[in-house]
């Protein structure tokens, strides 16, 4: 039955007729009531939720909470802001798909098709991400179940700059000897197995198979490699070392993170990595790949694309930039790129909590002003740091002491000390969560996924990072309104390797 509340001079009329708006009816009262019950937050400041009824500067002295409310006026992103991030996400989204070299790359993966969990068979993956690397076999069973053996290895330094060849008989090397180790192995059969390829460096991928490396990153330096097509480096390797297996696919490890997931899940159209980088993947209508120019011809009418958004916005025209991502930024290896991958992931987060906390001792608003020289230390403050102050509810704040006079040897801190830092690092994973969200619901708004839309993401952000998942679902409501109980946000685990032997096998 129909129903209406009078509140805050508002006439609020809803209609009881499914769950989800009985939902959202709720939500929407208990905000509404809250707001009356709280004095309003400063304009774009975001509001910590509070932790067993206390707020974020409960106990703290008049000086500590102006300070406090300082950074929140920096670090705080607004619902208007976020709104204002995704529409121009969306506009960058549309221009690179229009034609290539553009802030957001939005590069096509050639992946036209998208698994449907009955794909079955044994198929192998090698996933190249850096020092450390991986030989996969992975079991298709069916059945959206999958099954995994792997085998590690380490690329030694000195073949990091050593010659493309060496390096790729290397990896060759090391394929032979996972293969010598599985049970059924048959030297001499042609193609037994397929291989899908994750190679996480930047490449110009022309075709599902083949892959030209721009440029090395991440300490490689091998010469004869960039400008070369890195699948048929790799098959070269294998012909020499008499391995006859095929590789049918070069996969990015974000598209990888889509790709797995919707083997178990076929409501998977959006993958991202929320870790130490961070990357997202959608599949788009071939229709509106424009750049393609009917390069592509696929009776499905659509491709994974890797966006490649941790580019967005690199000119600055929309994101909430400080004065201290500023300083990191300049003191990056790449100063002026990646801009939205620096507000984001992990490998930054901790570096901008340091330049607060170097700034606020430098005015004596922070341990007395008396310097740590440990703290002096680029990426010192970990993220993991933050992490753990995060979870650190003890009345004293213990734990934040323990990180902050053990770990960064600071001098002795006070109460006040200690909830600053807290709230710093509350603000910074904040930050971090919303505009992470905003970059989904730019997503799910240009593929008009509303009505239903799973999200895979793989990372330490949203895996462990406490809170950081429910930040993200507080933000996607806030600028999807009731639709947001349609984006349903998912772990996902091991998407480049499982999901190249997926992409393999959708190959075969």
């Amino acid at each position: 039955m129909p129903g209406s509340l009078f509140t805050n001079g508002r006439v609020f009329l809803f209609g009881l007729t499914t769950g989800v708006s009985l939902v959202a009816a709720a939500q929407y009262l208990s905000h509404l009531l809250d707001s009356a019950r709280i004095a309003p937050a400063k304009v774009g400041a975001v509001v910590a939720p509070s932790v067993g009824g206390q707020q974020p500067s409960q106990g703290a002295s008049a000086t500590a909470i102006a300070v406090i409310e300082r950074i929140e006026s920096e670090f705080g992103v607004s619902g208007a802001k976020l709104r204002q991030i995704v529409k121009h996400l969306m506009k960058e989204m549309k221009r690179g798909l229009a034609a290539p070299g553009q802030t957001v790359k939005m590069l096509p993966s050639y992946v036209t098709k998208r698994p449907l969990g009955s794909e079955s068979g044994t198929f192998l993956a090698l996933d190249l991400g850096g020092t450390n690397f991986r030989v996969c076999e992975v079991e298709l069973d069916g059945k959206s179940h999958v099954r995994t053996r792997q085998k590690k290895f380490v690329v030694p330094d000195n073949l990091k700059s050593s010659s493309g060849e060496k390096l790729f008989d290397f990896f060759g090397d090391c394929i032979l000897e996972f293969l010598k180790e599985l049970p059924g192995y048959n030297p001499t059969a042609k193609d037994q197995f397929k291989m899908g390829f994750t190679f996480s460096f930047p490449v110009d991928q022309q075709s599902l198979d083949r892959g030209v490396l721009i440029t090395w990153t991440k300490g490689f330096s091998c010469p004869g490699v960039v400008g070369e097509d890195v699948v048929k480096m790799l098959r070269d390797s294998l012909e020499r070392k008499g391995v006859n297996i095929s590789v049918p696919a070069i996969v990015n490890d974000t598209v990888g993170t889509l790709i797995s997931h919707a083997y178990s899940n076929p409501q998977t159209y959006v993958g991202v990595i929320l870790g130490t980088g961070s990357n997202a993947a959608y599949v788009e209508s071939m229709e509106n790949i424009t750049k393609l120019h009917d390069e592509v011809t696929d009776c499905s009418g659509e491709m994974v694309i890797n966006m490649e958004w941790g580019a967005f916005d690199d000119e600055r025209n929309v994101l909430p930039v400080t004065s201290y991502d500023l300083n990191v930024d300049r003191a990056s290896p790449n100063p002026g790129r990646q801009t939205f991958e620096k507000l984001i992931s992990g490998m930054y987060l901790g570096e901008v909590v340091r330049q607060v906390i170097v700034d606020l001792i430098g005015t004596g608003e922070l341990f007395g002003g008396r310097r740590s020289s440990h703290l002096l230390t680029p990426y010192c403050f970990e993220t993991a740091m933050m992490s753990r102050i995060e979870r650190d509810h003890t009345t004293e704040l213990a734990d934040t002491r323990t990180v902050l006079e053990e770990i960064l040897k600071s001098p002795p801190t006070s109460m006040d000390d200690r909830i600053v830092v807290k709230r710093i690092c509350e603000l910074v994973g904040t930050r971090s969560a919303r505009l992470a969200a905003a970059g989904i619901s730019a997503i799910v708004s240009k593929i008009n996924r509303f009505h239903g839309c799973t999200v895979a993401i793989d990372g330490s952000l949203f895996e462990a990072y406490p809170h950081y998942g429910n930040r993200m679902k507080d933000a996607i409501r806030e600028l999807l309104g009731i639709t947001a109980e349609n984006v349903i946000l998912e772990q996902a685990r091991d998407g480049s390797g499982q999901g190249a032997a997926v992409i393999a096998a959708l190959a075969s």
